[in-house]
């Protein structure tokens, strides 16, 4: 079940949230003034979500120090689409 809490629940109901995230691994949407402002993650989830997209920079980097082609935005974020299109 997704968790929404007002931003106050951080400071005055602390280990719940923490039970959330870190024991139950779910993420906890944080509201202030009833619109959406944060989202708290345990590390390891947050890491889940990151170390794909840094592996695909390092990828990056290395696939452009050994070759002199490149390509513009328009290009690279066609062929994102194209994929995401796919996928759907």
């Amino acid at each position: 079940m997704i968790q929404i809490r007002p931003v106050s629940d951080l400071r005055n109901k602390f280990p719940e949230i923490e039970e959330l995230v870190v024991r139950e691994g779910q993420p906890v949407f944080l509201t202030k003034n009833g619109y959406g402002t944060m989202v708290v993650l345990s590390i390891e989830k947050y890491s889940e979500l990151t170390d794909d997209v840094e592996l695909k920079l390092d990828e990056a980097d290395r696939e452009a120090e050994s070759t002199s082609i490149r390509h513009c935005h328009e290009e690279i974020f066609s062929r994102v689409r194209a994929r995401i299109d796919e996928k759907l």
